[in-house]
C-alpha cells in the first residue's frame, strides 16, 4: 500500500471548491489524464453516489469507478475508486484560508499483483499526479471555471 497526501491553497470560496471536486463529471475540465466521467447512480451526489470515468493510463483509456463513501459539505469528501489492478481509497479536506481555500489529500493506493512491491514508486508517482490535478483545479478554478451546483 502507498500512502498519498499533500495540500494546496485555492482562491476560491470553500463551497465552490467543495461543489466542483464533489461533481466528479468536472474533473476532465481541470485533469488532462481524465477523458470522460459521468454519474452513474440517480439523485443528488452524496454517500453512495457512483462516478463512471475514463482515464488514460500510458495512452490507453481505462475505466474507473468512484464512490462517493463520505460527504461533509463543504468540508469532508471521501471516495473509493476502482480501476484494473488498483484501488485509491481515501479523503479531501477543505478548511478556510486566509486567501481562499486550504485543500488536501489522503489516499491509500493499494495495487495488485507485482506492482505491489513498487510500494514506495507509487507513493512517489501518486504525490505527482494529484499535486498536478489538484493544481488543474486551483488553476481551472481561479480563472474563472464554474460548475453548477446539482440538486
Amino acid at each position: 500500500m502507498a500512502r498519498v497526501t499533500g495540500s494546496i491553497v485555492i482562491g476560491r470560496p470553500i463551497e465552490e471548491v467543495f461543489d466542483a471536486v464533489a461533481d466528479q463529471t468536472n474533473e476532465p475540465r481541470y485533469n488532462p489524464s481524465m477523458t470522460a466521467s459521468r454519474q452513474v447512480t440517480d439523485g443528488p451526489i452524496g454517500v453512495g453516489t457512483h462516478f463512471l470515468a475514463t482515464i488514460l493510463i500510458r495512452g490507453r483509456p481505462t475505466e474507473v469507478d468512484i464512490e462517493v463513501t463520505r460527504y461533509e459539505r463543504p468540508t469532508v469528501l471521501g471516495t473509493r475508486s476502482l480501476m484494473a489492478g488498483s484501488t485509491a481509497v481515501g479523503e479531501l479536506r477543505l478548511e478556510p484560508a486566509a486567501s481562499g481555500t486550504r485543500f488536501s489529500w489522503d489516499w491509500d493506493v493499494t495495487v495488485a499483483g507485482l506492482a505491489r512491491l513498487l510500494g514506495p514508486l507509487v507513493a512517489i508517482l501518486g504525490r505527482r499526479q494529484e499535486r498536478a490535478i489538484w493544481t488543474g483545479l486551483k488553476d481551472w478554478l481561479e480563472s474563472g471555471g464554474t460548475t453548477t451546483v446539482r440538486p
